[in-house]
Formats: C-alpha cells, sequence, structure tokens
C-alpha cells in the first residue's frame, strides 16, 4: 500500500513557523527594551504620586488610568528616542553595546518611527483625555530631554543640572492631571526629584566613568577623574535633599508621620553620600546609587500613607 505523504506533517514547515514566531517575539522583545520599561515604572511611580497628592477629594480613577497611560507612552517614546539619538555612543560602552540599536536587532529607522508615534500618541492622549496643561507639562520633558540635555551630555558636565528638569517633571505632570492647575506645592514636589537626580546621576557617571570616557560624554566624573568634585557634589546635593525633604509638611502636603520618616530616609541617604566621600570607593559609590533608588519611591510612599 503506498504511503499517503500529504498526511504527514511537514517539518520544514513547522520549523519555519517556530523560527518566524521566535524572531517576531525577539523584535517585540527588543521594542520593549527599547522603551526601557523599569524607567518607565519609575516614571509612572512618581507620576500617580503627583496626581494622588494633588487629588482633592475622592480619585478620579478613570483620570487617573488615563495620566498613566499618556505618561508611559510618552516616557517610552522619549527614552527610545534618546537611544536613537545616543547609538554612535551606545557602540562605544560596554554597558549599552548590547541594546537593540547597537546589535542591530532593530532598523534605527523603524526604531525612530515607533519612538515618534508613541511619544507624539502620549503627549496628544494626555491633553485630550486628561487636560492641556498636562500635555503641555510632559511636551516639556519631551523637548529639555532630546534637545538639551542629549546633546549637552557631549560638550558639558551642566548636562547633569539641566537632565535634571524633565527628571522632576513627573509628579508635576501627574499632579496638573488631577487639579489641572499648578500651585506652590507642585514645586516641592518638583525639587525633591531635581535634587534626587543628582547625586543619583552622578553615582551612576562616576561607577561607569571609563564607559562615558571612552565615549567621549563630558560628564563630571569624566572631566575630574580623581571624583572629588563628584563626592562634593553628591553630598552637597543628599544635604539640600535632606532639608528640601521636609517642606512637604510645611506646605500641607503631608503630616507629622511623613516629616520624621523623611529625616530618617534622607539621614540615610545623606549618610552614604558621606561614606562615599570619605572613602571614594567604587563600593560606597554603588552604596549611594541604591540609597537613592530606595529613597525615591520610600519618600512618596510615605507622603502618600500621610497625605493631608
Amino acid at each position: 500500500m503506498p504511503l499517503n505523504t500529504a498526511a504527514l506533517p511537514n517539518n520544514s514547515d513547522a520549523a519555519n513557523s517556530q523560527t518566524k514566531a521566535s524572531v517576531f517575539i525577539q523584535r517585540v522583545e527588543d521594542y520593549i527594551e527599547l522603551t526601557k520599561p523599569r524607567m518607565v515604572l519609575m516614571i509612572l511611580i512618581t507620576t500617580a504620586a503627583g496626581f494622588y497628592l494633588g487629588t482633592q477629594g475622592a480619585v478620579n480613577w478613570m483620570l487617573f488610568l488615563h495620566t498613566l497611560i499618556g505618561s508611559g507612552l510618552t516616557a517610552g517614546g522619549v527614552l527610545g528616542l534618546n537611544q536613537y539619538l545616543e547609538r554612535d555612543i551606545d557602540t562605544m560602552m560596554s554597558r549599552t553595546q548590547q541594546r537593540p540599536l547597537p546589535t542591530g536587532r532593530l532598523n534605527a529607522t523603524e526604531a525612530l518611527l515607533f519612538c515618534v508615534i508613541i511619544t507624539c500618541g502620549g503627549m496628544l492622549y494626555l491633553t485630550f483625555a486628561v487636560n492641556p496643561l498636562s500635555g503641555f507639562v510632559i511636551s516639556l520633558i519631551v523637548v529639555s530631554y532630546l534637545f538639551a540635555y542629549t546633546p549637552m551630555k557631549r560638550s558639558t558636565s551642566l548636562c547633569t543640572l539641566v537632565g535634571a528638569i524633565p527628571g522632576a517633571l513627573p509628579p508635576v505632570v501627574g499632579w496638573v492631571a488631577a487639579q489641572n492647575t499648578l500651585s506652590g506645592s507642585t514645586w516641592v514636589l518638583f525639587a525633591i526629584l531635581f535634587l534626587w537626580q543628582l547625586p543619583h546621576s552622578l553615582a551612576i557617571a562616576y561607577i561607569y566613568r571609563e564607559d562615558y570616557a571612552n565615549a567621549g560624554l563630558k560628564l563630571l566624573p569624566v572631566i575630574h577623574p580623581d571624583g572629588t568634585s563628584t563626592r562634593h557634589q553628591i553630598v552637597i546635593n543628599c544635604l539640600a535633599l535632606f532639608g528640601v525633604g521636609l517642606l512637604p509638611t510645611l506646605f500641607n502636603i503631608a503630616g507629622g508621620i511623613y516629616f520624621f520618616s523623611a529625616m530618617l530616609i534622607g539621614g540615610m541617604f545623606l549618610a552614604s553620600g558621606i561614606y562615599f566621600q570619605k572613602t571614594s570607593s567604587l563600593k560606597a559609590a554603588r552604596y549611594v546609587l541604591h540609597a537613592s533608588l530606595l529613597y525615591l519611591p520610600l519618600i512618596f510612599l510615605m507622603m502618600a500613607i500621610d497625605k493631608i
């Protein structure tokens, strides 16, 4: 009896289907990686905190969801556009060489188009689904991050100060999304984020200073490789943050529980900076980085818990 080969599975077709599926999954993962989801999460945490703290009365959960969608899309798009603009630099640094653009896993033009679409989509979403003021504030993040901070990294150490501006605006987006207005309390949140950015960014720059030097970036630890000026700046800004971190109580954003919690959390962050100042070791710089990553969610969590 002859064998009916048409009834048998085609191993070649099955293998091709598996290959196509794996390629598709890899491309999806690369596009997700391009948006830096961990950084987007941190941005959304501070945006959500700003929204909650700015809410008067019951939380409008639908508005809250719209705010997070618009902010998340914009943040992911901007972070991807930053990688597009710095793809030549990323090929020179060991910590970034495996990103989707330097490795060629994503086509640069396709990545640019994707990031432009979600960035513009996020800004428009906030403008029309939330309010125009939130769309305007987030547009300031886009412009300052891409057209000021990113190019300045190649020319001056002042880029860290400039970069702290867009990094400090997410809670402002959340606040104006909830209230549709700016107030003095809004700028207290901005100041906390602004001062937090500086020791956080400088610690990263110190840890990877050789990588940044190879790429020709003019960050403070690259310009002054002995680290003295970097350590001074970290301590000064941790000290300033310790004081500014207490202001939410004075501005009736949070109460006494927050005040004493902020003293403890800020004191621990300051202690890590002082330890780095005294030892100048790579280990101490990592302590500063880890302390900064603990400080931000803890300080906003306590603010939300003890909201007035």
